[in-house]
């Protein structure tokens, strides 16, 4: 009998998911672990990758208990994740060098700083990838781990540190970790380095030199969609083949069918993102909007571009009221308060 599902791992800024969707594109079961956050410092973000890499296969797991799916029944799994979240880790251990730092950290303002006083200040590598120099970015936070975590540095003048955003990190342990995993990351998180040229759609060698981040220690750039590897070591979920990774806002743009030039999708998470459909072509933009890939679905296929405007904090500003400051005990009570008032009394809440 051929497989009736794919399974679908979305690994979040806050949880983990997995859903099992069936032939119809019909979710069928789901499973959900919530996601430490770490803040060592105030501005500081970070997640434990192995607590990242547990709480997906918790949820593969369960998804397919709850859908009474076996092996066989499973077609392939599917990866969407936090973007630029950045890891590091050995490659001969297969063990991470340092917590995650994620994406919305701010450790590296420094860093950004500095760079931004080099020729052509904060845009000085948009040309090439589409990006401003922004702490938002993965190579500013490899930049941070080479120059703060002597580890890292260690490993990467021996050829032993590898770099990647979490669907690298997740691919390369469920392919096997330090017994042959794949070291791969999607065009579309590719794009989100600040290392991947748009025209070439490889990793531009001149920036990752103005940056001191060893081009071996970045994953190889794969599309969207074709079979990357099979999983290895992880019992039942053991053969079946991964063979697709997004972004999570890429994957949104193309969850919500925005196939044609023009068309957008605006979504709303930990932060809130639009995201356009340019087509063939890589738009620059001249209001402060990102040019980024949208998706590319095969080896072969043409590459598709978007331009995107984010907000970072929308649901995290709601997390922050239940878990910082303790007005409300659960999400949903964030409606019903705001309705139960004519205005807000003249407050503004800026999330900084």
């Amino acid at each position: 009998m051929a497989p009736s599902y794919v399974l679908s791992i979305d690994q979040g800024t806050t949880s983990s998911r997995a859903l099992l969707f069936d032939k119809e594109g019909q979710p069928v079961a789901r499973e959900q672990v919530d996601l430490q956050q770490h803040y060592p410092q105030p501005g500081w973000a970070e997640h434990d990758p192995t607590e990242i890499l547990d709480s997906v296969v918790k949820c593969c797991l369960g998804a397919m208990s709850k859908g009474k799916a076996s092996t066989a029944d499973i077609a392939a799994i599917g990866i969407t994740n936090q973007r630029e979240t950045t890891v590091a880790w050995d490659r001969e251990t297969g063990e991470p060098f340092h917590k995650a730092i994620v994406w919305l950290d701010l450790r590296t303002s420094e860093t950004v700083a500095k760079l931004c006083k080099g020729a052509g200040g904060k845009d000085r590598f948009r040309k090439q990838t589409g990006l401003p120099v922004s702490t938002y970015f993965s190579a500013v936070k490899m930049k941070w781990l080479l120059d703060n975590v002597p580890e890292v540095t260690k490993a990467a003048d021996d050829g032993r540190c590898m770099f990647g955003t979490v669907e690298s990190w997740l691919i390369y342990n469920l392919t096997g970790g330090k017994d042959g995993g794949i070291h791969i990351t999607d065009i579309s998180n590719a794009s989100r380095y600040m290392l991947m040229n748009l025209k070439t759609l490889e990793w531009d060698e001149a920036i990752c030199k103005t940056l001191g981040i060893p081009v071996k220690c970045l994953p190889k750039i794969v599309s969207n969609s074709e079979v990357y590897g099979k999983v290895k070591g992880f019992g039942i979920l053991d053969g079946i083949s991964i063979a697709g990774a997004l972004g999570d806002q890429h994957a949104a743009l193309l969850g919500q069918g925005c196939l044609e030039v023009g068309s957008s999708k605006n979504t709303y998470g930990t932060g809130c993102f639009m995201l356009l459909n340019t087509g063939l072509e890589a738009v620059p933009s001249h209001n402060g909007l990102l040019t980024t890939i949208g998706y590319k679905l095969g080896s072969e296929a043409k590459t598709h571009f978007a331009l995107e405007g984010s907000v970072a904090c929308a649901g995290r500003t709601v997390q922050w009221l239940k878990d910082n400051l303790g007005l409300i005990k659960e999400f949903s009570e964030v409606e019903s308060l705001a309705s139960s008032v004519e205005d807000t009394g003249g407050v503004t809440l800026v999330p900084a």
